[in-house]
């Protein structure tokens, strides 16, 4: 009997094993067989692979017993592979993992659930939502559920989990950050009096090995998981929430390149299970399908117990800037007076690292990653230039070019670590953090960060982007952005509609438990649209807009494009291979092909990167003729060829 069985490996395809008839197989089961001189960890698979070759092929070791997938998470692995033009083996390595042990069985007592009664009381909108949201069913259908930063939705699709766990079903919630988890299990537990599982990339092989093992035992109800908690073997799943689902890092651009909220809503298709994806401004591409009702909408339009906004106060910083200042004395004015009430105050700007680059006065030298091409940053803390692409790292120092002494350098534009230092100097007797994950993963005293924050032990936070995601500060009332650029990124089709979607959330973070909040945007574009749109606190309008221009010039979400990236270590040999990869797909019906061009960040990790962009019509599934002549090609070994479905960024 021939048995088809994929390898969570680089394969597109199972290999096939023979089995004798005493071992009766069924697709999902977990085998042991043998791969070149080992012993590998395989899965049934649905479909024997046909090919010409003469093989002669191996028997099964052995069934795992105990364990199996289900048709439902082949299926969905197969179309994970197919839509994002990625090897099945590399999903299910993704499902299975490495270090899964299937012999060894785990105690899973920890997360038995008793009881999860609760005291919250809901106001009006969010009983109507959760109504509107139950009217649906318990089979496939998409609801946003779209609220005012600060109005409660937690709590909503909480309740709709409450309804789910009481039929005995398993339930997904994905977050976009891993570093959201720790609050957010605090918030979880207060509400339902049990822990939830967690699942992310930093957890320790052993609890990877008890939660796989019990949610493939329907032993584990609830997960609260980053990207790859997709992919796990769920027995009996009732519900799918993607928490701040306009969020970009749902999309993952190393390794495998997905995006886990559009694979999240593929998942729930195919389990036939309701998704709820939860915003406050939604993504261009959901907003449509809200528009075409393709997508339930749910709105709540007031913040929880009816506080109010922040206040916006705007700094044109060409006016107001003393000489080697970022913060202006009339936003230390305002800031005073909140720190003067014990209120917390946040500092949010953009940028890791003290300076975002060095210059030498004297021969204009710019220290810059020999791997990659870009500049490096300065970190103060380590007294060294760094590469956030690639982690190169080197000392400031250098000879000078002009006259062989010591360069010069000067420092153009604040990091966080810069503005740490300028406050630490206009409010020496405050306590003053830094909110950033360079200083969260390097510095243990750091991981208490939260609970100093939620103690009113931290007067002044200086944060990059990881804090306007979903954090809940009772006491902060006070937000500098220290430099709103509206400008965005040349090769980022999406730079508005992310500046609206960051800045309506880092609004959100003040005020949550009072009416007196303030956010000040300092800025050197004071009449820039997107900042009126921001002041207008009309997303809706903005989102409108930007679908006239999007269709105008056949844009997603009126398109599909899929973006092909070919690097060399030379940059003749990437260009050319783009130029031959061109001439192949070309041969594809309904295909525009756009490029080679070099690629923006043209050099990262001592490859050279060229682009090419495929173009087609949204509803078609294009993926198939492409893999097709993908795999067709006869590709250098000097060649790596990158693919990315639903590109949001050309970097």
């Amino acid at each position: 009997m021939e048995v088809p069985v994929l390898l969570p490996k680089i394969f597109n395809f199972p290999l096939t094993y023979k089995s004798d008839t005493k071992n009766k197989l069924k697709p999902g089961d977990i085998v042991e067989v043998p791969f070149g001189k080992k012993e590998e960890i395989g899965v049934v698979w649905n479909k024997i692979h046909s090919t010409n070759k003469a093989i002669k092929l191996r028997n099964i070791n052995k069934k795992i017993h105990n364990f199996s997938l289900n048709n439902k998470l082949i299926k969905f692995i197969d179309w994970f592979s197919l839509y994002n033009l990625v090897p099945k083996g590399l999903v299910l390595k993704m499902c299975i993992g490495n270090k899964i042990n299937f012999a060894k069985k785990e105690n899973l007592t920890n997360f038995e659930i008793d009881k999860f009664d609760n005291k919250f009381k809901l106001n009006y909108e969010q009983r109507k939502a959760i109504d509107n949201l139950e009217k649906k069913g318990d089979l496939f259908n998409v609801s946003v559920l779209d609220g005012t930063t600060g109005s409660g939705k937690t709590i909503v699709y909480f309740e709709r989990i409450k309804a789910i766990l009481k039929k005995k079903k398993q339930v997904l919630i994905l977050l976009p950050e891993i570093f959201l988890t720790n609050q957010f299990k605090e918030r979880f537990f207060e509400y339902f009096n049990f822990e939830p599982a967690i699942w992310h990339s930093k957890i320790t092989p052993k609890n990877k090995r008890i939660i796989w093992q019990g949610i493939l035992e329907n032993k584990i109800k609830l997960i609260i998981g980053a990207r790859s908690s997709l992919l796990l073997p769920f027995k009996n799943l009732g519900i799918i929430i993607v928490d701040e689902e306009h969020d970009p890092s749902y999309k993952q651009d190393e390794g495998l390149i997905y995006n886990a909220r559009d694979m999240a809503i593929s998942r729930a298709s195919i389990e036939n299970i309701p998704i709820h994806l939860i915003s406050s401004v939604p993504s261009l591409e959901t907003f449509n399908n809200i528009k075409k009702n393709k997508y339930n909408h749910v709105q709540i339009f007031k913040r929880y117990n009816n506080f109010s906004l922040p206040k916006i106060k705007i700094v044109n910083l060409n006016q107001k800037l003393n000489k080697d200042e970022f913060i202006t004395n009339d936003t230390t004015d305002i800031v005073n007076k909140y720190l003067d009430k014990n209120e917390q105050v946040l500092f949010f700007l953009n940028r890791r690292g003290y300076s975002p680059f060095l210059v030498c006065q004297k021969c204009g030298y710019k220290h810059s990653c020999p791997s990659c091409s870009i500049f490096l940053t300065y970190h103060k803390t380590i007294n060294k230039m760094l590469c956030h692409h690639c982690g190169y790292q080197t000392f400031v120092k250098k000879k000078c070019i002009k006259d062989k002494s010591d360069c010069n350098f000067k420092m153009y534009g604040p990091g966080v670590e810069k503005i740490f230092e300028e406050l630490k100097k206009k409010f020496p007797q405050k306590k003053i953090r830094v909110f950033s994950s360079d200083f969260l993963t390097q510095k243990k005293e750091n991981k208490n960060i939260l609970l100093e924050i939620q103690n009113n032990k931290i007067d002044i936070l200086v944060g990059t982007q990881m804090i306007s995601k979903g954090y809940n500060f009772k006491k902060l009332n006070c937000i500098v952005v220290v430099d709103a650029d509206f400008s965005g990124k040349g090769y980022d089709l999406r730079a508005t509609e992310k500046n609206i979607q960051l800045y309506n959330q880092l609004s959100g973070r003040a005020g949550r438990f009072s009416n007196n909040s303030t956010i000040i945007y300092q800025t050197l574009t004071p009449s820039h649209e997107t900042l009126k749109d921001i002041l207008e606190n009309n997303p809706k309008k903005f989102l409108e807009d930007e679908l006239i221009i999007r269709k105008k010039n056949k844009l997603p979400p009126f398109s599909r494009l899929i973006a092909i990236l070919i690097l060399s270590k030379s940059k003749n040999f990437s260009f050319q291979g783009a130029k031959e990869i061109k001439k192949k797909l070309l041969n594809i019906k309904d295909l525009e092909v756009l490029g080679p061009v070099e690629s923006p960040l043209s050099k990262a990790k001592k490859m050279f990167r060229t682009r090419l962009l495929i173009r087609t019509k949204k509803d078609d599934l294009i993926q198939k003729e492409i893999s097709k002549t993908l795999d067709s090609l006869q590709i250098s070994s000097k060649i790596k060829l990158i693919v990315d479905v639903d590109p949001i960024n050309f970097a």
